[in-house]
């Protein structure tokens, strides 16, 4: 009975959506998201990003290469010197040299000497420097780049997660006003119908003109409904276009009519647990918090490191070059003081973080059973109100055919008209209600 009041509506309903250009199903609107939605293109993004970091993390194992050089000119030598042969030379050499040297000689030997160096030059280096030891902190640091990259794939799934529920949202939205209109389509051809029966009868004179005003205001307040029902219909089917980066807003949306027991999708919610984005993020703001107490740990450890280089420089106008090699020790003695205070406070934000996962993870649990409530509350209302559509079209059934007996008022048949639009849009409200219920399911359960 269900299935054909509906294919009666969307036969009333087809010159409605005659000029849509497209018809989208639930999978295509979902797809359509994930490619196109601006949130998921920004987590892809930050993936990118996470992975040029680790990979810079990695270089670190690696030594070290520098090279640097300098060329100077100073108006004065940086290096003067002034000597006085007189006062340099040896007492017995003085003596020996007064006899054997002119005069003039030996007067220029008390007189000083002045001398001045390093007037310009030029010097250049290429060292590489290998780390030895560093207290673990290369290595926790690509630890920490892997674990970064993982947080961001997972904060990526939580963004499609999200990206998924508004865009069917937005579908079911869009499939709800659709369906209402196609009621409220149904009903404005019932009421022309009913009309014609009124104004038949109020021409033989066995009906009331009031019978004929009854169901005038009934159709305008039908065509009051289908107008706003038509300008919210078209801002839906914008914001799902927007959303899911489609090229046009005149379309039409397909969607499957039946409906499954929700019991398919019941899970272990246990195991499910272990599936959840969340929990998995939680697991990695646990390991991220290890690993930092071990980084700073590594930041009071003594480091070392090797290298090896080539040198040049003409400093005394003379071109020389040599290579060297090298060890170099850090123990930072005085850091100790502040660090073992780093240490504690990072061992209490691990503690503080394996506390929050298990708090946590019993709380996802519980709202894994809520959401699995909820879609059996979801799919009982489901129930009576298919069983309420049976139940009003019946009614209406039958106060037409009284009215047109002459045994009931035209009162008793428009509510009974309205009790069965008010029975349709129920059932087009649970019916997108359930499928909201499951989607909020299936996620809480990592599906």
């Amino acid at each position: 009975m269900k299935k054909t009041i509906f294919l009666t509506a969307s036969l009333v309903c087809c010159s409605l959506f005659a000029t849509a250009q497209r018809h989208y199903s639930l999978e295509q609107i979902l797809d359509s998201a994930l490619h196109n939605n601006i949130a998921v293109r920004s987590a892809r993004y930050d993936i990118e990003a996470a992975r040029q970091q680790r990979k810079e993390a990695f270089t670190k194992y690696f030594p070290g290469i520098s090279a640097g050089g300098f060329i100077f000119n100073t108006n004065n030598g940086m290096a003067k010197l002034s000597v006085n042969p007189a006062e340099v030379l040896p007492a017995d050499i003085s003596m020996t040299l007064a006899q054997i040297l002119p005069s003039g000689v030996l007067a220029a030997m008390g007189t000083p000497i002045t001398m001045t160096m390093l007037k310009n030059g030029m010097v250049g280096s290429v060292m590489a420097t290998q780390p030895v030891f560093t207290g673990g902190r290369i290595v926790y640091g690509n630890r920490l780049a892997r674990v970064g990259e993982d947080v961001s794939r997972l904060q990526m799934q939580l963004s499609e997660n999200n990206v998924e529920k508004t865009a069917e949202s937005y579908f079911w939205q869009v499939a709800t006003m659709q369906e209402k209109l196609n009621t409220v389509l149904a009903v404005e051809a019932m009421l022309a119908d009913v009309r014609k029966d009124v104004d038949v009868a109020v021409r033989a004179g066995v009906a009331m003109r009031n019978d004929m005003l009854q169901v005038q205001l009934r159709q305008n307040e039908v065509a009051s409904q289908k107008l706003t029902l038509q300008n919210n219909l078209s801002f839906m089917r914008q914001l799902l276009s927007q959303y899911c980066g489609l090229r046009d807003t005149s379309f039409s949306i397909v969607y499957d009519e039946s409906v499954s027991s929700p019991l398919m999708s019941r899970q272990d919610h246990d195991l499910a647990l272990l599936s959840r984005a969340e929990y998995k993020l939680m697991n990695k703001q646990v390991e991220v918090a290890s690993l930092q107490r071990k980084m700073t740990i590594g930041e009071n450890l003594p480091t070392v490191a090797v290298g090896a280089g080539y040198n040049y420089h003409d400093l005394l106008d003379t071109n020389h070059s040599f290579g060297m090699i090298y060890a170099t020790v850090s123990v930072p003695l005085s850091d100790w003081w502040g660090g073992s205070y780093a240490i504690r406070r990072r061992k209490l934000e691990q503690k503080k973080a394996q506390e929050q996962l298990a708090d946590n993870a019993e709380m996802m649990k519980i709202g894994m059973q809520n959401a699995w409530n909820n879609v059996v509350e979801a799919y009982q209302q489901l129930q009576i109100a298919a069983s309420s559509i049976e139940q009003a079209e019946e009614n209406l059934r039958l106060n037409r055919d009284y009215y047109r007996a002459g045994t009931s008022r035209m009162t008793d048949l428009l509510e009974a008209q309205m009790l069965y639009q008010q029975s349709r849009d129920k059932y087009t409200d649970a019916f997108a209600d359930y499928h909201n219920r499951l989607l909020e399911y299936r996620q809480s359960v990592g599906l």
